[in-house]
């Protein structure tokens, strides 16, 4: 069998090894140290964000996030619909309300269209769950959140001046976009906290962690205290109100900051790779990629992502998936909406279906960093034989 071409895989730089070997010999294994701050600082400087707090998830500093904006259960909370599962599990962790909201067709993000019309209804008691004849209390949501789906900015602009309107918290899920900007300002700093993750398949990675970042210093703090238990200042072992376990480990953080030093050339082979890919697929009618709209928008195509119209190809987006698994290369459809999803059944959507389609018609291409020229030529050979034949 040929070898594995994965979707996305990390890609260390070489300088990761020196900083977790620096925490094993100055014995700081345990949760916290030098590489905590370090990479912190790393983060903050890189983001201009003032403040950063280095967690074990991107989840759990979502979680964190809600929580700082007063989140409480049956609260509403606005989140994009067309997502990872992680920008929504959190809100029904804290027994709040999920209102999702469908993509626009410019970013495949947040609709600004439609975030409108879902404050709207609940401001003025006209929120109703499909298929439901009972209208929800009405009250302001507590909080946005938008996604920078595949490295893509959403439209900042006009989804931060709907928050100010009404005076609700943005959280930015940048989750999949470190290193986009909008307007030049870094995807993460536009809301009054933003989310990083370091997942595995991520841009860059620590294994396992994430980051909440802010330009505020209490929120930070407050982060710092609820992701290390809650713990008082005490002697002993007290808690007044309940804590989490979010922290990173300093061995983690030291790899974070050897992947630090790389980022920007990072962004520059995935900005790359999604160049390749235009290249060759340039012309093939019916088949169009996630793009910049303009100048404003600055993505690190974290994952180059397509949508692949049938009627005119001739040929669906499973059928392509199948044809680079037949040459074991994974692509993924694009994320499946929230509101599609079982487990969040019944929950209010505001939307034309725009994020239905984009799934149905949706595939991510394989876009590592570190994808060599050989592998360059198997996906090559498999899209051109496959999308230009038909």
């Amino acid at each position: 069998m040929k070898s594995k071409i994965w979707l996305s895989s990390p890609h260390m730089g070489g300088a990761e090894l020196s900083f977790v070997n620096d925490a094993y010999k100055n014995n700081w294994v345990a949760p916290l140290g030098q590489n905590v701050d370090g990479f912190e600082s790393d983060i903050q400087q890189f983001t201009g964000s003032k403040y950063a707090a280095a967690l074990s998830s991107g989840t759990a500093a979502l979680h964190l996030a809600l929580i700082l904006a007063d989140v409480r259960p049956g609260d509403y909370v606005i989140c994009q619909s067309m997502t990872f599962s992680a920008s929504a599990n959190p809100i029904a962790y804290l027994g709040a309300i999920p209102i999702f909201i469908d993509s626009e067709l410019d970013t495949w993000n947040m609709s600004p269209k439609y975030l409108q019309k879902a404050i709207e209804d609940c401001i003025s008691g006209n929120l109703r769950p499909p298929d439901s004849l009972i209208t929800l209390p009405a009250k302001k949501p507590k909080a946005i959140i938008p996604v920078h789906l595949y490295g893509m900015p959403a439209k900042m602009g006009e989804i931060s001046a709907i928050a100010d309107k009404y005076d609700i918290s943005v959280i930015e899920d940048a989750a999949e976009s470190l290193g986009s900007t909008y307007q030049g300002k870094a995807t993460g700093t536009f809301g009054a906290m933003g989310i990083l993750s370091f997942n595995g398949n991520k841009i860059i990675t620590t294994s396992g962690g994430g980051a909440l970042i802010s330009d505020n210093a209490e929120y930070i703090d407050r982060a710092r205290f609820l992701a290390t238990q809650a713990r008082d200042t005490a002697p002993h072992y007290q808690h007044s109100e309940i804590g989490y376990n979010y922290r990173m480990s300093n061995i983690l953080a030291g790899i974070g900051r050897g992947q630090m030093e790389v980022l920007p050339e990072r962004i520059k082979q995935r900005r790359e790779i999604n160049r390749w890919y235009r290249s060759i697929l340039a012309g093939v009618d019916g088949l169009e990629f996630q793009a910049e709209p303009d100048s404003d928008y600055y993505s690190n195509f974290w994952l180059t992502a397509i949508s692949i119209n049938p009627e005119k190809i001739g040929i669906t987006r499973e059928e392509l998936r199948h044809k680079l698994l037949e040459e074991n290369i994974e692509a993924r459809p694009l994320w499946k909406p929230m509101h599609l999803q079982p487990v969040f059944e019944g929950s209010p959507y505001f939307g034309s279906g725009v994020s239905d389609k984009l799934f149905l018609q949706g595939l991510c291409l394989p876009s590592g960093s570190n994808l060599t020229e050989h592998q360059k030529a198997r996906i090559k050979e498999v899209l051109i034989r496959t999308l230009i034949k038909h």
